[in-house]
């Protein structure tokens, strides 16, 4: 698929993220929305994981580890 299409919305059930994409939303912004629910933000800073009421998709924040 090319970097310039768009992932389907609630396609996949568990997401992992990382701070730069905070603050999060489902559907994200990258994700195509013509058939997607309403956006909604998650409070995945709390504890480092938060899950979809519309969807239930499962976020998890990951910290991503400089190379070298």
């Amino acid at each position: 698929m090319p970097d310039t299409a768009q992932r389907q919305a609630c396609a996949v059930r568990r997401y992992e993220v990382s701070r730069d994409a905070l603050p999060l939303s489902c559907p994200m912004p990258e994700m195509a929305l013509w058939n997607a629910h309403p956006r909604v933000y998650l409070p995945l800073e709390e504890n480092g994981h938060a899950r979809c009421p519309y969807c239930g998709a499962e976020y998890v924040l990951v910290e991503r580890r400089a190379a070298g």
